[in-house]
Protein backbone atom coordinates (compact mmCIF):
# COMPACT_ATOMS: atom_id res chain seq x y z
CA UNK A 1 0.00 0.00 0.00
CA UNK A 2 2.01 3.20 -1.30
CA UNK A 3 2.15 5.88 1.38
CA UNK A 4 1.36 3.47 3.83
CA UNK A 5 4.03 3.75 7.10
CA UNK A 6 6.19 1.44 7.95
CA UNK A 7 6.27 -0.18 11.62
CA UNK A 8 9.39 -2.27 12.64
CA UNK A 9 7.77 -5.80 13.50
CA UNK A 10 8.37 -9.46 12.92
CA UNK A 11 6.98 -9.96 9.53
CA UNK A 12 5.43 -13.71 10.85
CA UNK A 13 3.09 -11.23 13.05
CA UNK A 14 1.03 -11.23 10.14
CA UNK A 15 -0.61 -14.29 8.33
CA UNK A 16 -2.29 -11.95 5.75
CA UNK A 17 -2.29 -9.06 3.14
CA UNK A 18 -5.56 -7.82 5.26
CA UNK A 19 -6.02 -8.50 9.22
CA UNK A 20 -7.42 -7.28 12.86
CA UNK A 21 -6.54 -7.26 16.29
CA UNK A 22 -8.27 -5.64 19.27
CA UNK A 23 -6.58 -2.79 21.41
CA UNK A 24 -8.28 -1.89 24.02
CA UNK A 25 -11.70 -2.15 22.77
CA UNK A 26 -11.19 -0.63 19.74
CA UNK A 27 -10.66 -2.83 16.39
CA UNK A 28 -7.83 -1.97 13.96
CA UNK A 29 -7.34 -2.52 11.14
CA UNK A 30 -3.73 -3.69 9.27
CA UNK A 31 -2.90 -3.68 5.59
CA UNK A 32 0.39 -5.45 4.85
CA UNK A 33 2.36 -5.13 1.49
CA UNK A 34 4.33 -7.31 -0.45
CA UNK A 35 7.62 -8.49 1.02
CA UNK A 36 7.87 -5.77 3.98
CA UNK A 37 5.36 -5.04 6.86
CA UNK A 38 3.45 -1.55 6.15
CA UNK A 39 0.66 -0.65 8.35
CA UNK A 40 -1.83 1.75 8.71
CA UNK A 41 -3.18 1.61 12.20
CA UNK A 42 -6.77 3.63 12.19
CA UNK A 43 -7.96 4.10 16.00
CA UNK A 44 -10.66 5.85 17.36
CA UNK A 45 -10.41 8.42 14.21
CA UNK A 46 -6.34 8.56 14.75
CA UNK A 47 -3.82 6.83 12.34
CA UNK A 48 -1.05 5.42 14.06
CA UNK A 49 1.79 5.16 11.91
CA UNK A 50 5.79 5.65 11.90
CA UNK A 51 5.38 9.33 13.03
CA UNK A 52 3.51 8.23 15.78
CA UNK A 53 5.65 5.25 16.60
CA UNK A 54 8.76 7.14 16.24
CA UNK A 55 7.55 10.16 18.92
CA UNK A 56 6.92 7.45 21.52
CA UNK A 57 10.32 6.14 20.93
CA UNK A 58 11.64 9.61 21.22
CA UNK A 59 9.99 10.04 24.65
CA UNK A 60 11.43 7.29 26.24
CA UNK A 61 14.98 7.47 24.91
CA UNK A 62 15.12 11.53 26.42
CA UNK A 63 13.50 10.13 29.50
CA UNK A 64 14.35 7.03 31.00
CA UNK A 65 13.67 7.85 34.75
CA UNK A 66 10.33 8.88 33.85
CA UNK A 67 7.13 6.19 34.88
CA UNK A 68 4.81 4.70 33.00
CA UNK A 69 2.11 7.18 34.20
CA UNK A 70 4.16 10.09 33.18
CA UNK A 71 4.60 8.81 29.59
CA UNK A 72 1.40 8.20 28.63
CA UNK A 73 -0.15 11.71 30.03
CA UNK A 74 2.52 13.14 28.36
CA UNK A 75 1.31 11.30 25.02
CA UNK A 76 -1.88 11.64 25.30
CA UNK A 77 -1.04 15.10 25.76
CA UNK A 78 1.61 15.59 23.07
CA UNK A 79 -1.51 13.81 21.32
CA UNK A 80 -4.51 16.49 22.52
CA UNK A 81 -6.03 13.24 23.12
CA UNK A 82 -9.31 14.45 25.10
CA UNK A 83 -12.28 13.20 25.97
CA UNK A 84 -15.52 15.66 24.92
CA UNK A 85 -14.71 17.76 29.08
CA UNK A 86 -11.88 18.21 27.56
CA UNK A 87 -10.03 15.60 30.24
CA UNK A 88 -6.23 13.87 29.23
CA UNK A 89 -7.07 10.10 28.51
CA UNK A 90 -4.13 8.92 29.88
CA UNK A 91 -5.38 5.73 30.86
CA UNK A 92 -6.41 5.06 26.80
CA UNK A 93 -2.77 6.05 26.01
CA UNK A 94 -1.14 3.63 28.72
CA UNK A 95 -3.42 0.47 27.35
CA UNK A 96 -1.63 1.36 23.60
CA UNK A 97 1.66 1.82 24.94
CA UNK A 98 1.27 -1.58 26.77
CA UNK A 99 0.31 -3.17 23.53
CA UNK A 100 2.69 -1.66 21.17
CA UNK A 101 5.40 -2.94 24.01
CA UNK A 102 3.43 -6.53 23.60
CA UNK A 103 4.20 -6.78 19.99
CA UNK A 104 8.03 -5.52 20.41
CA UNK A 105 7.62 -1.94 19.09
CA UNK A 106 8.95 -0.17 22.00
CA UNK A 107 10.14 -1.24 25.51
CA UNK A 108 8.66 0.36 28.46
CA UNK A 109 10.11 1.47 31.88
CA UNK A 110 9.79 -1.07 34.64
CA UNK A 111 7.04 -0.77 36.88
CA UNK A 112 7.53 0.88 39.96
CA UNK A 113 4.93 -0.85 42.04
CA UNK A 114 2.59 -3.39 40.99
CA UNK A 115 -0.90 -2.84 39.86
CA UNK A 116 -3.28 -4.13 42.81
CA UNK A 117 -5.88 -6.20 42.26
CA UNK A 118 -8.15 -3.76 43.75
CA UNK A 119 -11.64 -6.71 44.20
CA UNK A 120 -8.82 -9.24 45.55
CA UNK A 121 -8.03 -7.16 48.43
CA UNK A 122 -11.17 -5.23 48.85
CA UNK A 123 -13.06 -5.21 52.06
CA UNK A 124 -16.86 -6.86 50.89
CA UNK A 125 -19.31 -4.21 52.71
CA UNK A 126 -21.18 -5.79 55.33
CA UNK A 127 -24.99 -5.97 55.07
CA UNK A 128 -27.06 -3.83 57.74
CA UNK A 129 -28.23 -6.24 60.37
CA UNK A 130 -30.74 -8.73 59.06
CA UNK A 131 -30.69 -7.65 55.28
CA UNK A 132 -31.14 -10.69 53.09
CA UNK A 133 -32.28 -12.21 55.71
CA UNK A 134 -35.80 -11.30 55.54
CA UNK A 135 -37.47 -11.51 51.97
CA UNK A 136 -38.91 -8.31 50.69
CA UNK A 137 -42.05 -9.19 49.56
CA UNK A 138 -45.20 -6.96 48.21
CA UNK A 139 -46.28 -4.34 45.30
CA UNK A 140 -44.27 -2.00 44.14
CA UNK A 141 -45.99 0.39 45.39
CA UNK A 142 -45.57 -0.22 49.21
CA UNK A 143 -41.88 0.24 47.89
CA UNK A 144 -42.47 3.60 46.88
CA UNK A 145 -40.56 6.21 46.91
CA UNK A 146 -37.46 4.77 45.45
CA UNK A 147 -34.62 6.17 45.59
CA UNK A 148 -32.52 5.84 42.84
CA UNK A 149 -29.43 6.66 42.85
CA UNK A 150 -26.26 6.98 40.13
CA UNK A 151 -22.77 7.21 41.83
CA UNK A 152 -20.17 8.95 39.95
CA UNK A 153 -19.45 11.52 42.88
CA UNK A 154 -21.12 9.52 45.65
CA UNK A 155 -19.59 8.23 49.21
CA UNK A 156 -16.95 5.52 48.85
CA UNK A 157 -19.47 3.56 50.95
CA UNK A 158 -22.19 3.82 48.19
CA UNK A 159 -19.82 2.80 45.46
CA UNK A 160 -18.22 -0.13 47.34
CA UNK A 161 -21.93 -1.57 48.41
CA UNK A 162 -22.43 -1.58 44.82
CA UNK A 163 -19.34 -3.00 44.13
CA UNK A 164 -19.87 -5.68 46.97
CA UNK A 165 -23.71 -7.04 45.80
CA UNK A 166 -22.57 -7.24 42.01
CA UNK A 167 -19.32 -8.98 43.56
CA UNK A 168 -21.47 -11.82 45.52
CA UNK A 169 -24.60 -12.05 43.70
CA UNK A 170 -24.98 -11.35 40.14
CA UNK A 171 -23.94 -14.49 38.16
CA UNK A 172 -21.10 -13.02 36.41
CA UNK A 173 -19.57 -11.60 39.62
CA UNK A 174 -17.99 -7.88 39.24
CA UNK A 175 -14.28 -6.88 39.65
CA UNK A 176 -14.17 -3.02 38.81
CA UNK A 177 -15.76 -0.56 35.80
CA UNK A 178 -14.09 -0.28 32.73
CA UNK A 179 -13.82 3.12 30.55
CA UNK A 180 -17.05 5.31 30.27
CA UNK A 181 -19.35 3.67 32.91
CA UNK A 182 -23.06 4.67 34.89
CA UNK A 183 -23.57 2.84 37.98
CA UNK A 184 -26.93 3.25 39.36
CA UNK A 185 -28.02 1.68 43.02
CA UNK A 186 -31.55 1.43 43.81
CA UNK A 187 -33.09 1.44 47.60
CA UNK A 188 -36.86 1.37 48.53
CA UNK A 189 -38.30 4.26 51.14
CA UNK A 190 -37.06 2.40 53.94
CA UNK A 191 -33.59 2.78 52.63
CA UNK A 192 -33.14 -0.84 52.04
CA UNK A 193 -30.81 -1.75 48.49
CA UNK A 194 -33.16 -3.35 45.89
CA UNK A 195 -31.27 -3.38 42.68
CA UNK A 196 -27.78 -2.60 40.85
CA UNK A 197 -27.94 -1.35 37.37
CA UNK A 198 -24.20 -0.90 35.49
CA UNK A 199 -23.83 0.55 31.93
CA UNK A 200 -20.70 0.93 30.46
CA UNK A 201 -18.80 0.69 26.40
CA UNK A 202 -20.77 -1.07 23.73
CA UNK A 203 -19.96 -4.28 22.23
CA UNK A 204 -17.34 -3.53 19.18
CA UNK A 205 -18.98 -5.40 16.94
CA UNK A 206 -22.62 -7.07 17.09
CA UNK A 207 -24.23 -8.41 13.65
CA UNK A 208 -27.90 -8.01 14.30
CA UNK A 209 -27.66 -4.79 16.13
CA UNK A 210 -25.10 -3.23 13.27
CA UNK A 211 -27.89 -3.86 10.79
CA UNK A 212 -30.58 -2.52 12.59
CA UNK A 213 -28.78 1.01 13.53
CA UNK A 214 -27.50 0.52 10.00
CA UNK A 215 -24.01 0.95 10.38
CA UNK A 216 -21.08 0.20 7.94
CA UNK A 217 -17.82 -0.61 10.05
CA UNK A 218 -16.08 2.95 9.03
CA UNK A 219 -19.56 4.87 11.05
CA UNK A 220 -19.94 2.37 13.36
CA UNK A 221 -16.51 2.76 14.57
CA UNK A 222 -17.36 6.76 14.72
CA UNK A 223 -20.66 7.08 16.54
CA UNK A 224 -19.73 3.59 18.97
CA UNK A 225 -19.68 5.91 22.02
CA UNK A 226 -23.15 7.08 21.49
CA UNK A 227 -24.37 3.87 22.88
CA UNK A 228 -24.08 2.01 25.87
CA UNK A 229 -23.89 -1.50 27.10
CA UNK A 230 -26.37 -2.63 30.32
CA UNK A 231 -23.62 -4.74 31.39
CA UNK A 232 -25.31 -5.81 34.56
CA UNK A 233 -28.97 -5.40 35.77
CA UNK A 234 -28.93 -6.94 39.15
CA UNK A 235 -32.17 -7.50 41.66
CA UNK A 236 -31.45 -8.22 44.79
CA UNK A 237 -31.97 -12.43 45.31
CA UNK A 238 -34.44 -11.94 48.31
CA UNK A 239 -36.42 -8.72 46.73
CA UNK A 240 -39.37 -10.57 44.99
CA UNK A 241 -41.83 -7.67 44.38
CA UNK A 242 -43.52 -7.90 40.74
CA UNK A 243 -42.63 -5.65 37.93
CA UNK A 244 -39.63 -4.01 40.01
CA UNK A 245 -37.48 -4.80 37.11
CA UNK A 246 -39.11 -3.18 33.99
CA UNK A 247 -39.91 -0.09 36.21
CA UNK A 248 -36.33 0.65 37.34
CA UNK A 249 -35.43 0.22 33.67
CA UNK A 250 -38.06 2.08 32.51
CA UNK A 251 -36.99 4.91 35.10
CA UNK A 252 -33.44 4.22 34.87
CA UNK A 253 -33.80 5.02 30.73
CA UNK A 254 -35.39 8.38 30.55
CA UNK A 255 -32.04 10.23 32.61
CA UNK A 256 -29.39 8.23 31.33
CA UNK A 257 -28.36 10.23 28.63
CA UNK A 258 -28.43 13.02 30.18
CA UNK A 259 -26.00 11.60 33.28
CA UNK A 260 -24.01 10.28 30.92
CA UNK A 261 -23.67 13.39 28.91
CA UNK A 262 -22.82 15.45 32.31
CA UNK A 263 -20.40 12.99 33.38
CA UNK A 264 -19.05 12.22 29.66
CA UNK A 265 -19.33 15.42 27.59
CA UNK A 266 -21.47 13.24 25.11
CA UNK A 267 -25.39 11.78 24.89
CA UNK A 268 -26.46 8.08 24.69
CA UNK A 269 -29.06 7.40 22.13
CA UNK A 270 -29.24 3.86 21.82
CA UNK A 271 -29.10 1.35 24.88
CA UNK A 272 -28.01 -2.28 24.24
CA UNK A 273 -27.80 -5.77 26.44
CA UNK A 274 -26.59 -9.74 25.85
CA UNK A 275 -29.35 -11.80 27.57
CA UNK A 276 -28.26 -15.46 27.95
CA UNK A 277 -31.14 -17.19 26.64
CA UNK A 278 -30.70 -20.54 28.14
CA UNK A 279 -30.19 -18.57 31.74
CA UNK A 280 -33.06 -15.76 31.48
CA UNK A 281 -36.20 -15.36 29.30
CA UNK A 282 -35.44 -11.50 29.27
CA UNK A 283 -39.22 -10.87 30.35
CA UNK A 284 -38.36 -7.59 32.12
CA UNK A 285 -36.77 -6.11 29.05
CA UNK A 286 -39.93 -7.32 27.18
CA UNK A 287 -42.17 -5.91 29.25
CA UNK A 288 -39.83 -2.71 29.76
CA UNK A 289 -40.06 -2.32 25.82
CA UNK A 290 -36.92 -3.14 24.93
CA UNK A 291 -37.14 -4.63 21.09
CA UNK A 292 -34.74 -8.28 20.71
CA UNK A 293 -33.07 -8.04 17.17
CA UNK A 294 -31.14 -11.87 17.08
CA UNK A 295 -28.88 -13.38 18.82
CA UNK A 296 -24.83 -13.68 18.68
CA UNK A 297 -23.17 -16.36 17.69
CA UNK A 298 -21.19 -17.65 20.52
CA UNK A 299 -18.08 -15.88 19.83
CA UNK A 300 -15.76 -13.86 21.90
CA UNK A 301 -13.03 -11.04 21.44
CA UNK A 302 -11.03 -13.98 21.94
CA UNK A 303 -10.99 -15.74 18.36
CA UNK A 304 -8.17 -16.21 16.39
CA UNK A 305 -7.67 -15.45 13.29
CA UNK A 306 -7.34 -19.34 12.18
CA UNK A 307 -10.55 -19.81 12.74
CA UNK A 308 -10.21 -21.32 16.41
CA UNK A 309 -12.42 -19.82 18.90
CA UNK A 310 -13.85 -20.15 22.64
CA UNK A 311 -17.27 -21.47 22.26
CA UNK A 312 -19.67 -19.27 24.57
CA UNK A 313 -22.96 -19.41 25.55
CA UNK A 314 -25.70 -17.60 23.13
CA UNK A 315 -27.51 -14.49 23.64
CA UNK A 316 -30.70 -12.77 23.07
CA UNK A 317 -29.66 -9.14 22.02
CA UNK A 318 -31.93 -6.17 23.39
CA UNK A 319 -32.08 -2.62 22.34
CA UNK A 320 -33.65 0.36 23.22
CA UNK A 321 -33.67 3.73 21.79
CA UNK A 322 -33.36 7.03 23.79
CA UNK A 323 -34.45 9.10 21.05
CA UNK A 324 -37.01 8.97 18.40
CA UNK A 325 -33.97 9.39 15.50
CA UNK A 326 -31.67 7.85 17.29
CA UNK A 327 -30.78 6.35 13.42
CA UNK A 328 -29.46 9.65 12.17
CA UNK A 329 -27.52 10.78 15.21
CA UNK A 330 -25.77 7.31 15.27
CA UNK A 331 -25.28 7.29 11.32
CA UNK A 332 -23.97 10.66 11.80
CA UNK A 333 -26.83 12.43 9.68
CA UNK A 334 -28.01 14.83 11.99
CA UNK A 335 -25.73 17.80 13.75
CA UNK A 336 -25.71 16.61 17.35
CA UNK A 337 -24.69 13.20 16.16
CA UNK A 338 -21.79 14.34 14.29
CA UNK A 339 -19.20 14.03 16.82
CA UNK A 340 -15.63 13.51 17.11
CA UNK A 341 -14.02 10.28 18.84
Amino acid sequence: MEGAARLSAPRAYFRQAEDFFILFGTLLRLFATLGAVAETVFLQGRVLGLAQLTQVRQLLAAHPDWSRYRLSREVARSWDWRNPLGQLKDMAARSLLLKLEQRGWIELPPRRWASPNRMRHKRMPALPQGEGDRPVIGSLDQLRPLAIQELSGAAAAEQQLFAGLLHRHHYLSYRSPVGENLQYLVRDQQGRPLACLLFGAAAWHCGPRDRYVGWDAATRQRQLHLLANNSRFLVLPWVQVSCLGSHLLGRVSRHLSRDWHRKYGHPIYLLETFVERDRFAGTCYQAANWRCVGQTQGRTRQDRPDGQHHQVPIKDIYLYALHPRFREHLQGQSPAGRTST
